[in-house]
């Protein structure tokens, strides 16, 4: 099995930043890709941003790209997410998920996962 320990999220201000880890321990062979999600209250999850274990290649949602970066850790076994310039609308509960099969593009939605973190709260406040 896989598990998946997100942390780092907190209280910001607008215009501040946050960093976000995910630490990954058991099936380590079985990582494909890792991909950070949110989930606002009342509404579904949204991609944010995914990364390729084999290459490091990432992708990037339109409403993060170059205020989000996806990172990874191979010796501690983790990923990351630095936010910057945060938002009032990036408030969210935050998900680290991970990919355990080969697939042919980047995986943007929710059933393209297979393990998920229970998540990290991101307040902005304006």
């Amino acid at each position: 099995q896989v598990q998946l320990v997100e942390s780092g999220g907190g209280l910001v201000q607008t215009g501040g930043s946050l960093r976000l880890s995910c630490a990954a321990s058991g099936r380590t062979f079985s990582r494909y890709f890792m991909g950070w999600f949110r989930q606002a209250p009342g509404k579904e999850r949204e991609f944010l941003a995914a990364l390729s274990w084999s290459d490091s290649s990432t992708y990037y949602a339109d409403s993060v790209e170059g205020r989000f970066t996806i990172s990874r850790d191979n010796a501690k076994n983790a990923v990351y997410l630095q936010m910057d310039s945060l938002k009032p609308e990036d408030t969210a509960v935050y998900y680290c998920a991970q990919r355990a099969r080969p697939i042919a593009t980047m995986p943007r939605t929710t059933d393209e996962y297979h393990f998920w973190g229970r998540g990290t709260q991101v307040t902005v406040s304006s």
